[in-house]
């Protein structure tokens, strides 16, 4: 019951009335869930470390991401040099680069899918704190506003929530940055792409996005769980472009593939 009620102010949208005062809020329920539920790992049911929900040894086994196309993030081959890959090479993107710290590989693969289709929202925070930590190693500067990739409402009633949704409040919370859970809609239901082979997922999103209520001129950063063809973020980054986003950078957690 605590669990549940504070993970219910957690996802609110924060400073929905005043940001300052709707971030103090989170933190401050953040802090108070972690003392009453110490960490625990979601993987081995360890002790978690770093106030985390992952123990030391099972994070030093995630699959990261190291040597990946600055374009696009796929995998690069061991013996590959740091750059874009082919295909980045060759094809300009409507996205200025991605950043996607971990493989989906297990068990990142297993953590994702626990979080979309069995509503494990505790997976959501632990794959939000991996992924900022990522992001703190940079040295790129933090955008404007983050837009998740928005769900079609039919989807969104079928799942209950949107999972980059809850990948972004995390990342907003931690760097203190707009979230605009409206910068995007999607106008237009797909099927989903996992369901389809890789011609039929670079078609599929075409016209399926329309700007929402934001201001022209940010530099956003665009919120997905997992990046496989790139064609669902690459078409709500066409749309952010058209609508003047000024820059439009893809923060993915896992990244599928492998370029040679």
């Amino acid at each position: 019951m605590v669990n549940g009620l504070l993970t219910g102010i957690l996802r609110k949208p924060l400073g929905a009335v005043n940001p300052s005062v709707g971030a103090m809020i989170a933190a401050s329920a953040y802090r108070l869930q972690r003392l009453l539920l110490p960490p625990t790992c979601l993987l081995c049911g360890a002790d978690g470390a770093l106030g985390r929900d992952l123990c030391a040894g099972c994070a030093a086994g995630l699959p990261r991401n190291l040597l990946a196309c600055s374009g696009c993030a796929i995998p690069l081959a061991e013996n590959s040099a740091a750059g874009f890959c082919a295909e980045c090479q060759t094809q300009p993107r409507s996205f200025d680069r991605t950043f996607a710290p971990f493989r989906y590989q297990p068990p990142v693969d297993f953590l994702i899918c626990g979080l979309k289709f069995e509503g494990r929202l505790s997976h959501a925070r632990l794959l939000g704190e991996l992924l900022t930590a990522a992001l703190v190693e940079r040295t790129e500067p933090l955008p404007d506003c983050i837009i998740p990739v928005p769900l079609h409402p039919r989807r969104l009633r079928e799942r209950g929530f949107n999972q980059a949704l809850e990948l972004a409040r995390v990342a907003a919370r931690q760097f203190r940055i707009p979230l605009l859970a409206g910068g995007l809609r999607r106008v237009r239901y797909t099927t989903q792409q996992t369901r389809l082979d890789a011609h039929r997922r670079q078609t599929n999103p075409l016209g399926a996005f329309a700007v929402g209520r934001w201001e022209t001129g940010a530099r956003v950063a665009l919120i997905d769980d997992v990046m496989t063809t790139g064609s669902t973020v690459g078409e709500c980054a066409r749309v952010l472009r058209a609508g003047g986003a000024s820059e439009v950078e893809v923060w993915a957690l896992g990244r599928t593939g492998v370029s040679v």
